[in-house]
């Protein structure tokens, strides 16, 4: 490997440095065939100093003696070289190579490839190819066709009257080709590593997102469980001195809501779990009862979907947790009203008036404004990815309230008919 190419290889990217991705070796299979794409040339200048070989014959010139003034000729080539590499080298860098410097760096290249050109001719209007190259390199976008079409006109015409037009047509197709071709191989080069950069950019946003999800998950299904199993625990030690056959009963519910758990976070961990609601308000009244609060559910309106029904049930658990855990209340009610476009889900308390045991008495507002807290919080998020909003806060009647709301599906709701009578369970 060429020690440019090795050099380059220790850069970044522009588009890797934005997105803050670390630069990957690319892995080679056996027989030399890359595991992956290759993204393109390197990303630094030093892909382009081999063009530099351009101008050896400018260069052998100078040392046999051929050239006129040869210290002039030695500086003009000094000084091209120099404005070559640094004209080159700041292309790679977007807001380097469109910084004014640059570009009068390469207006600075231009003027002195017209002085050697029109001074010796012959090899050193070579130099305008190479001046083509770094007009390529640096002006990528709407300005490249004229600037590469006035270039290409004005090489050739410095050429027709240094060396004729032989030498006009070969320098002016040299300087177009070198200006079009590295502006399109270093454009795409530069969008493959920038889609690269935003490919693994939201690769890191799903894991994020899939992590966020989990947690969630994870925490309505433990939180509600280890709430059940407390509550039932201590259950099951009051009567234990007085009913044994009671005590047993809460006792083999705790075994009941164990092995649910486990079926559950199984579920929850391959991403499959679709939650029921009645399923959930049955474990609810058990739950309630069991801490000695006396459950009153409501249920009205059209069938839900199953989708609808999962985020209902997630609402009942946690806001029947937080009622176990934190309200003191004595009596819990649970409504759901469906209507032709929304259905409603209530869970009120008469307790103390706090939700999570973080928050504190006022006036109703969301979650996220300072009452509520992770569940409610990862609740709020659900329901707005699904079009619905959650509200929680102090009762006007006493006690906290949870509210849910999610839109019905139309053709679900035509489908269906009148809703049907209040159920009391």
């Amino acid at each position: 490997m060429a020690w440019w190419a090795r050099a380059g290889g220790r850069l970044r990217g522009p588009g890797e440095v934005r997105a803050g991705v670390k630069r990957r070796r690319t892995p080679w299979r056996k027989g030399g065939d890359p595991a992956v794409d290759h993204p393109g040339p390197p990303p630094t200048g030093f892909s382009l100093l081999p063009w530099l070989l351009m101008g050896m014959g400018s260069f052998s010139n100078l040392l046999q003696g051929e050239t006129p003034n040869p210290w002039i000729g030695g500086l003009g080539l000094l000084a091209f070289n120099s404005l070559y590499i640094y004209v080159t080298f700041r292309s790679f860098d977007r807001d380097r190579r469109r910084a004014p410097s640059t570009r009068v760096a390469l207006l600075l290249m231009a003027l002195l490839t017209t002085a050697l050109g029109l001074g010796y001719g012959g090899s050193w209007l070579m130099f305008f190819p190479l001046l083509g190259l770094a007009t390529g390199a640096t002006l990528r976008g709407p300005w490249l066709g004229r600037a590469g079409l006035l270039l290409t006109l004005y090489a050739g015409g410095v050429s027709a009257l240094r060396g004729g037009w032989s030498d006009a047509t070969s320098i002016a197709y040299a300087t177009f080709l070198s200006s079009m071709v590295t502006a399109a191989i270093l454009g795409l080069s530069e969008a493959v590593r920038e889609l690269r950069a935003a490919r693994e950019e939201l690769a890191t946003q799903a894991v994020e997102k899939e992590r966020l999800r989990f947690s969630r998950d994870l925490h309505d299904l433990l939180g509600h469980t280890l709430s059940v199993i407390v509550v039932k625990s201590e259950a099951a030690r009051r009567l234990a001195p007085r009913d044994m056959d009671a005590a047993l009963t809460q006792i083999g519910d705790i075994e009941s809501v164990g092995r649910q758990a486990l079926t559950e976070i199984r579920e929850a961990v391959t991403g499959y779990r679709e939650g029921s609601l009645g399923t959930e308000l049955a474990r609810a009244r058990s739950a309630l009862s069991a801490a000695s609060v006396t459950p009153e559910v409501r249920r009205s309106g059209t069938p839900l979907t199953p989708a609808t029904e999962a985020l209902l049930g997630w609402v009942v658990r946690e806001a029947v947790t937080n009622v176990v855990r934190h309200s003191d209340a004595t009596h819990c009610e649970i409504t759901i009203e469906g209507a032709a476009e929304r259905v409603r889900l209530t869970v009120a308390d008469n307790g103390t008036g706090t939700g999570t045991g973080t928050g504190t008495g006022g006036t109703r507002t969301r979650p996220a404004e300072g009452i509520g807290g992770t569940g409610l919080t990862g609740l709020t998020e659900r329901l707005a990815a699904a079009g619905g909003s959650l509200t929680a806060g102090p009762s006007p009647r006493g006690g906290f309230s949870v509210t849910a709301e999610l839109p019905v599906e139309p053709a679900r709701a035509a489908a269906v008919g009148a809703a049907t009578a209040p159920v009391e369970c």
